[in-house]
Protein backbone atom coordinates (compact mmCIF):
# COMPACT_ATOMS: atom_id res chain seq x y z
CA UNK A 1 0.00 0.00 0.00
CA UNK A 2 1.27 3.39 -0.87
CA UNK A 3 0.80 6.27 1.30
CA UNK A 4 1.20 10.15 1.78
CA UNK A 5 1.85 10.79 5.74
CA UNK A 6 1.32 14.50 6.49
CA UNK A 7 1.74 16.22 10.01
CA UNK A 8 -0.12 19.11 11.02
CA UNK A 9 -3.02 18.22 8.91
CA UNK A 10 -5.83 19.51 10.44
CA UNK A 11 -4.88 23.25 8.77
CA UNK A 12 -3.03 25.56 7.06
CA UNK A 13 -0.79 24.18 4.33
CA UNK A 14 -0.79 20.54 5.95
CA UNK A 15 -4.62 20.59 5.65
CA UNK A 16 -3.81 22.21 1.82
CA UNK A 17 -1.18 19.61 1.06
CA UNK A 18 -3.89 16.62 2.00
CA UNK A 19 -6.50 18.27 -0.39
CA UNK A 20 -3.81 18.71 -3.50
CA UNK A 21 -1.90 14.96 -3.01
CA UNK A 22 -5.28 13.40 -3.12
CA UNK A 23 -6.24 15.28 -6.02
CA UNK A 24 -3.12 14.98 -8.52
CA UNK A 25 -1.43 11.87 -7.47
CA UNK A 26 -3.55 8.89 -8.53
CA UNK A 27 -0.63 6.75 -7.04
CA UNK A 28 -1.30 7.03 -3.32
CA UNK A 29 -3.83 4.49 -1.99
CA UNK A 30 -4.09 6.42 1.16
CA UNK A 31 -3.24 9.69 3.45
CA UNK A 32 -2.40 9.48 6.64
CA UNK A 33 -3.50 12.56 8.35
CA UNK A 34 -2.14 13.56 11.56
CA UNK A 35 -3.07 16.35 13.85
CA UNK A 36 -4.47 17.05 17.44
CA UNK A 37 -7.97 17.99 16.13
CA UNK A 38 -9.55 14.77 15.27
CA UNK A 39 -12.69 16.55 14.21
CA UNK A 40 -10.76 19.13 12.21
CA UNK A 41 -9.39 15.93 10.27
CA UNK A 42 -12.81 14.41 9.97
CA UNK A 43 -14.16 17.41 8.40
CA UNK A 44 -12.14 16.60 5.06
CA UNK A 45 -14.39 13.45 4.88
CA UNK A 46 -15.86 14.30 1.03
CA UNK A 47 -13.54 16.59 0.27
CA UNK A 48 -10.23 14.21 -0.38
CA UNK A 49 -11.14 12.10 -3.68
CA UNK A 50 -9.02 9.41 -2.07
CA UNK A 51 -9.14 6.84 1.08
CA UNK A 52 -7.58 8.19 4.37
CA UNK A 53 -6.88 7.70 7.56
CA UNK A 54 -6.74 9.90 10.94
CA UNK A 55 -4.63 9.83 13.70
CA UNK A 56 -5.62 12.72 16.67
CA UNK A 57 -1.85 12.97 17.35
CA UNK A 58 0.55 15.60 19.03
CA UNK A 59 3.53 14.64 17.21
CA UNK A 60 5.17 16.59 20.23
CA UNK A 61 4.32 13.05 22.59
CA UNK A 62 6.62 10.27 22.55
CA UNK A 63 3.54 8.38 23.15
CA UNK A 64 1.39 9.69 20.82
CA UNK A 65 4.43 8.77 18.15
CA UNK A 66 4.18 5.49 19.03
CA UNK A 67 0.91 5.35 18.30
CA UNK A 68 1.93 6.18 14.68
CA UNK A 69 5.05 3.72 15.01
CA UNK A 70 3.12 0.52 15.84
CA UNK A 71 0.43 2.02 12.35
CA UNK A 72 3.62 1.75 10.51
CA UNK A 73 4.51 -1.84 11.79
CA UNK A 74 2.04 -3.19 11.50
CA UNK A 75 0.67 -2.19 8.29
CA UNK A 76 4.50 -1.70 6.46
CA UNK A 77 3.27 0.77 4.11
CA UNK A 78 5.19 2.30 1.05
CA UNK A 79 5.65 5.81 2.29
CA UNK A 80 5.93 7.49 -0.73
CA UNK A 81 5.27 11.26 0.49
CA UNK A 82 6.18 13.20 3.72
CA UNK A 83 4.96 16.38 4.52
CA UNK A 84 6.08 17.80 8.03
CA UNK A 85 3.91 20.72 8.23
CA UNK A 86 2.65 20.68 12.03
CA UNK A 87 4.77 24.03 13.38
CA UNK A 88 3.62 27.54 15.23
CA UNK A 89 5.43 30.45 16.08
CA UNK A 90 4.54 33.34 18.18
CA UNK A 91 5.75 37.34 18.14
CA UNK A 92 7.44 38.64 20.83
CA UNK A 93 10.87 39.14 22.28
CA UNK A 94 12.87 36.33 23.79
CA UNK A 95 12.24 36.62 27.90
CA UNK A 96 8.93 38.19 26.88
CA UNK A 97 7.01 35.00 25.81
CA UNK A 98 6.36 31.96 27.88
CA UNK A 99 9.17 29.99 28.81
CA UNK A 100 6.92 27.19 27.97
CA UNK A 101 6.07 29.05 24.34
CA UNK A 102 9.81 28.82 23.72
CA UNK A 103 10.32 25.40 24.43
CA UNK A 104 7.06 24.52 22.51
CA UNK A 105 8.31 25.97 19.46
CA UNK A 106 11.28 24.31 19.34
CA UNK A 107 9.63 20.86 20.26
CA UNK A 108 7.10 20.88 17.40
CA UNK A 109 9.25 23.10 14.41
CA UNK A 110 12.34 20.87 15.36
CA UNK A 111 12.00 17.74 17.40
CA UNK A 112 8.82 16.30 16.56
CA UNK A 113 9.57 17.05 12.54
CA UNK A 114 12.73 15.28 13.06
CA UNK A 115 10.88 12.18 15.15
CA UNK A 116 8.77 11.81 12.33
CA UNK A 117 11.15 11.78 9.87
CA UNK A 118 12.79 9.12 11.68
CA UNK A 119 9.73 6.96 12.42
CA UNK A 120 8.95 7.94 8.09
CA UNK A 121 12.35 6.44 6.57
CA UNK A 122 12.38 3.03 7.24
CA UNK A 123 9.15 2.81 5.05
CA UNK A 124 10.39 5.09 1.89
CA UNK A 125 11.60 3.30 -1.40
CA UNK A 126 13.34 4.85 -4.17
CA UNK A 127 11.52 7.97 -5.75
CA UNK A 128 9.70 8.73 -2.55
CA UNK A 129 9.47 12.65 -1.30
CA UNK A 130 9.90 14.26 1.49
CA UNK A 131 8.50 18.27 2.22
CA UNK A 132 9.76 19.88 5.40
CA UNK A 133 8.13 22.75 5.92
CA UNK A 134 10.60 25.43 7.04
CA UNK A 135 9.92 29.39 6.27
CA UNK A 136 11.37 32.37 4.44
CA UNK A 137 12.44 33.66 8.52
CA UNK A 138 14.95 30.63 8.09
CA UNK A 139 17.00 33.24 5.38
CA UNK A 140 17.67 35.80 8.40
CA UNK A 141 17.53 35.95 12.36
CA UNK A 142 14.36 38.09 13.08
CA UNK A 143 13.88 39.75 15.86
CA UNK A 144 10.53 39.47 17.95
CA UNK A 145 10.45 36.54 15.72
CA UNK A 146 13.79 34.84 17.34
CA UNK A 147 12.98 31.65 18.52
CA UNK A 148 10.96 30.70 15.33
CA UNK A 149 13.21 32.08 12.54
CA UNK A 150 15.60 29.52 14.46
CA UNK A 151 13.70 26.82 14.40
CA UNK A 152 12.85 27.36 10.69
CA UNK A 153 16.90 27.94 10.17
CA UNK A 154 17.49 24.39 11.82
CA UNK A 155 14.92 23.17 9.00
CA UNK A 156 16.31 24.47 6.20
CA UNK A 157 19.83 23.23 7.34
CA UNK A 158 18.42 19.70 8.61
CA UNK A 159 16.87 19.28 4.95
CA UNK A 160 19.52 19.84 2.99
CA UNK A 161 21.64 17.82 4.68
CA UNK A 162 18.87 15.06 4.93
CA UNK A 163 18.50 14.99 1.20
CA UNK A 164 22.60 14.47 0.62
CA UNK A 165 22.34 11.73 3.14
CA UNK A 166 19.23 10.60 1.19
CA UNK A 167 20.05 10.58 -2.29
CA UNK A 168 21.77 7.21 -2.75
CA UNK A 169 18.49 5.96 -1.57
CA UNK A 170 16.44 7.72 -4.57
CA UNK A 171 14.30 9.59 -1.62
CA UNK A 172 14.26 13.48 -2.69
CA UNK A 173 13.90 16.17 0.13
CA UNK A 174 12.49 19.59 -0.16
CA UNK A 175 12.50 22.15 2.30
CA UNK A 176 9.75 24.52 1.51
CA UNK A 177 10.36 28.00 2.49
CA UNK A 178 7.76 30.26 1.89
CA UNK A 179 7.13 33.82 3.18
CA UNK A 180 4.23 34.85 5.50
CA UNK A 181 1.06 32.36 4.21
CA UNK A 182 -2.73 33.63 4.76
CA UNK A 183 -3.37 30.66 6.76
CA UNK A 184 -4.38 30.50 10.98
CA UNK A 185 -0.87 30.17 11.44
CA UNK A 186 -1.16 34.12 12.07
CA UNK A 187 -4.23 34.03 14.32
CA UNK A 188 -1.80 32.28 16.73
CA UNK A 189 1.47 33.91 16.15
CA UNK A 190 -0.29 37.59 16.89
CA UNK A 191 -1.60 36.33 20.20
CA UNK A 192 1.23 37.67 21.45
CA UNK A 193 1.60 40.51 19.15
CA UNK A 194 1.26 42.08 15.49
CA UNK A 195 2.75 41.09 12.39
CA UNK A 196 4.86 44.24 10.81
CA UNK A 197 2.82 45.72 7.43
CA UNK A 198 5.52 44.58 5.29
CA UNK A 199 4.64 41.29 5.57
CA UNK A 200 0.95 41.77 5.47
CA UNK A 201 1.32 43.13 2.28
CA UNK A 202 3.29 39.95 1.17
CA UNK A 203 0.92 37.56 2.06
CA UNK A 204 0.61 34.24 0.11
CA UNK A 205 -2.31 31.70 -1.21
CA UNK A 206 -1.72 28.38 0.67
CA UNK A 207 -2.89 26.97 -2.73
CA UNK A 208 -0.37 27.96 -4.57
CA UNK A 209 2.44 27.50 -1.66
CA UNK A 210 1.78 23.97 -1.99
CA UNK A 211 1.10 23.45 -5.39
CA UNK A 212 4.76 25.42 -5.94
CA UNK A 213 5.66 23.31 -3.53
CA UNK A 214 4.57 19.62 -4.60
CA UNK A 215 6.04 20.43 -8.25
CA UNK A 216 9.64 21.86 -6.76
CA UNK A 217 9.73 18.21 -5.10
CA UNK A 218 9.19 16.21 -7.88
CA UNK A 219 11.70 18.31 -9.83
CA UNK A 220 14.28 17.25 -7.26
CA UNK A 221 14.48 20.98 -5.99
CA UNK A 222 16.42 21.11 -2.47
CA UNK A 223 14.78 24.22 -1.40
CA UNK A 224 11.27 25.55 -2.71
CA UNK A 225 10.58 29.41 -2.70
CA UNK A 226 7.32 30.81 -3.75
CA UNK A 227 6.51 34.40 -5.00
CA UNK A 228 9.18 36.77 -7.03
CA UNK A 229 9.42 38.68 -3.47
CA UNK A 230 10.68 36.21 -1.36
CA UNK A 231 13.18 35.02 -4.09
CA UNK A 232 14.45 38.38 -3.67
CA UNK A 233 14.38 38.74 0.08
CA UNK A 234 16.71 34.71 -0.19
CA UNK A 235 19.21 36.60 -2.41
CA UNK A 236 19.38 39.32 -0.29
CA UNK A 237 19.71 37.76 2.76
CA UNK A 238 22.77 36.12 0.93
CA UNK A 239 24.47 38.64 -0.35
CA UNK A 240 24.12 41.53 2.55
CA UNK A 241 25.32 41.09 6.36
CA UNK A 242 22.45 40.07 8.37
CA UNK A 243 22.65 42.90 11.16
CA UNK A 244 22.32 45.48 7.55
CA UNK A 245 18.84 43.98 6.47
CA UNK A 246 17.69 43.30 10.08
CA UNK A 247 18.21 47.01 10.29
CA UNK A 248 16.27 47.78 7.29
CA UNK A 249 13.06 45.83 7.66
CA UNK A 250 13.43 47.05 11.57
CA UNK A 251 12.93 50.52 10.38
Amino acid sequence: MKIALITGASSGMGREAAVQIADRLAGIDEIWLVARRRERLEELEGRLPARFRCFAADVTSREDRDLLRDALEAEKPDVKILVNAAGFGKIGRVGELEEDTECAMVRLNCEALCAVTHLALPYMSPNSRILQFASSAAFLPQPKFAVYAATKAFVLSYSRALGAELRGRGIYVTAVCPGPVDTEFFDIAETTGQIPLYKRLVMANPRKVVRKALTDSYMGRSVSVYGVTMKAFRVLCKVLPHELVMGILKT
